[in-house]
C-alpha cells in the first residue's frame, strides 16, 4: 500500500483524515479516545473520501501536556489492528517517537507522519528506513523567528532532511514534505508558507498541507474553532492550486466536495 498511495499522490490530489486517539487535541480531543468511537470515525471519513488514515495519540496543540511513549503507544496500538486488518486501507500514524513508528508499523501502518521533521528523535530515521515506511517531514523549527528567511530557512531545513534520510537508507521516494503550518512559526509566516509551495516542488516530492482548522485562519476570520470549515477549505485549495497533492483534514466530506468541483473547472478548461 504505501507504493500505491506514493505512486497516486503523483498522478491527484489525496484526502488525509486526521482521527485523533487523544483527550486533548485542539479540535476534537476526546471524541474518539473511544477505541470503537474511533474505529466508526476511521469508517465514516473513509466513506466520505479519505485516501489515508492519519492516526495521532498525543496532542500537538500548544501547551498540550507531554505523553509518554508507552501510553502513546498504548492509544495508537488500540485502534490499529482493527484498521489495518483491511489490507486496502492506507493508515499514517502522526508521531515524532521513534519507538512508536516502529511499534505502529509493526501493526500495519505504511506512513510516518513526524510534526518535528526527524529532528526531536535522532532514531526517527533509522526506525522509518528500518520498517520500509513513507515518511512526512514537516518543517518545524520550535520556535518562530520572525527575522528569518523563510524561503532560504526552509530550502535548508529541507536539504538536511534529505541528508539525514538518505544516511539512514531511506529511499527518496518514500518522503513526503511538509511546510510545517503552525509549527514555530509566526502568523504571517503560516500564510507565507502556504505562498511560497514552489519552493518544495523543486525537491520533486509529494507535499502534504495541513491547515485544518488551526488557529491562523481562526485569528484572520475570527471564528472558533468549529466554525473555521470555510477558512479551511479556502486555504486547502489555494495550496493545491500551488502544488500540494495531500492535504490533511477533519472535514473529509467538505473537502472531497470541494475538491471535486475544482477539478472538473479545471478540466474544463
Amino acid at each position: 500500500m504505501r507504493d500505491s498511495i506514493l505512486e497516486q499522490a503523483s498522478k491527484r490530489v489525496l484526502l488525509m483524515g486526521i482521527l485523533n486517539v487523544t483527550p486533548d487535541s485542539f479540535s476534537d480531543g476526546g471524541a474518539f479516545f473511544d477505541s470503537a468511537a474511533a474505529i466508526a470515525q476511521a469508517q465514516r471519513m473513509e466513506t466520505e473520501g479519505a485516501d489515508i488514515l492519519d492516526i495521532g495519540g498525543e496532542s500537538t496543540r500548544p501547551g498540550a501536556a507531554p505523553v509518554s511513549a508507552e501510553d502513546e503507544a498504548q492509544r495508537v496500538l488500540s485502534v490499529l489492528p482493527g484498521l489495518c486488518a483491511d489490507a486496502s486501507r492506507v493508515v499514517s500514524v502522526d508521531t515524532y517517537k521513534a519507538s512508536v513508528a516502529r511499534k505502529a508499523a509493526g501493526a500495519g501502518a505504511v506512513i510516518i507522519n513526524d510534526v518535528w521533521g526527524m529532528t526531536r528523535d535522532t532514531d526517527m530515521a533509522h526506525a522509518v528506513a528500518d520498517t520500509e515506511s513513507a515518511v512526512v517531514v514537516t518543517y518545524n523549527r520550535g520556535k518562530a523567528d520572525p527575522d528569518l528567511n523563510l524561503v532560504d530557512d526552509t530550502r535548508a531545513f529541507f536539504d538536511r532532511a534529505f541528508t539525514v534520510t538518505q544516511a539512514a537508507g531511506v529511499p527518496r521516494e518514500h518522503v513526503i514534505l511538509d511546510p510545517g503550518v503552525g509549527f514555530g512559526k509566526t502568523w504571517e509566516q503560516n500564510f507565507a508558507v502556504l505562498a511560497r509551495l514552489d519552493v518544495l516542488l523543486d525537491y520533486g516530492a509529494p507535499i502534504l498541507i495541513g491547515v485544518s482548522r488551526k488557529s491562523f485562519i481562526g485569528k484572520l476570520l475570527d471564528r472558533d474553532v468549529d466554525d473555521r470549515l470555510t477558512g479551511s477549505l479556502a486555504a486547502g485549495l489555494a495550496s493545491v492550486q500551488r502544488g500540494a497533492s495531500i492535504v490533511r483534514v477533519h472535514d473529509v466530506g467538505a473537502h472531497a466536495d470541494a475538491l471535486k468541483m475544482w477539478k472538473a473547472i479545471g478540466e474544463a478548461g
